[in-house]
């Protein structure tokens, strides 16, 4: 029995997104690559299944893979990736600006297309920018963002019969809580003087 070609997108877009995460996880700057390849097929399968914004995002990402990978390179020390913090203020900030921009294209996106979720593919999407930069720029925090977003787009692929994509979504979101251990472990050491 054949594979349908959209579930066996999904099953590569799924073990290449896991890829990605794990070696996030372990500040492995190889990381970017299967995200960029992962991020191309869920844009793919987004656009098909009428989430413009995860498809947008999903592109978006293709790009962050070559930045995060430049800087990771740029900033890694004998090997080590440093982590840090982002202050308090830079969080309430990035909320400020993403909830209304989400109800503003939330209701562009219900206006003037088939979305099927927009004010869910909005919020994911403009909060999933702001964790990628975090990302990119080995904030620890990027992972709290993850937790939350990844367990929305669970609901959110299932809801549009792509049981794949929520799976993976859902090992995302564990592999988010492991990084974040990970990640402030890595923060503590780096704070001990050597």
């Amino acid at each position: 029995m054949a594979l349908d070609p959209i579930r066996a997108t999904e099953i590569v877009a799924m073990l290449l997104g896991v890829a990605y995460v794990v070696l996030a996880a372990l500040r492995n700057r190889w990381c970017w690559v299967p995200g960029a390849v992962s991020s191309a097929l869920v844009a793919a399968l987004s656009f098909k299944r009428e989430l413009p914004m995860q498809a947008a995002l999903n592109v978006y990402y293709v790009g962050m893979a070559a930045y995060g990978y430049w800087n990771w390179t740029r900033s890694s020390s004998a090997g080590e990736l440093r982590v840090g913090t982002l202050g308090w203020r830079w969080h309430l900030l990035a909320a400020v600006c993403i909830v209304p921009l989400s109800w503003v294209t939330a209701g562009i996106l219900a206006r003037e297309t088939q979305a099927a979720w927009p004010l869910l593919d909005s919020l994911t999407t403009w909060f999933s920018l702001f964790a990628t930069w975090l990302v990119a720029r080995a904030r620890i925090e990027n992972w709290i963002y993850w937790i939350i977003i990844d367990g929305v787009l669970v609901y959110l692929f299932y809801m549009q019969d792509l049981p794949f994509l929520a799976g993976l979504f859902a090992i995302l979101a564990v592999v988010a809580l492991a990084g974040f251990i990970g990640w402030q472990r890595r923060l503590k050491a780096q704070a001990v003087p050597a």
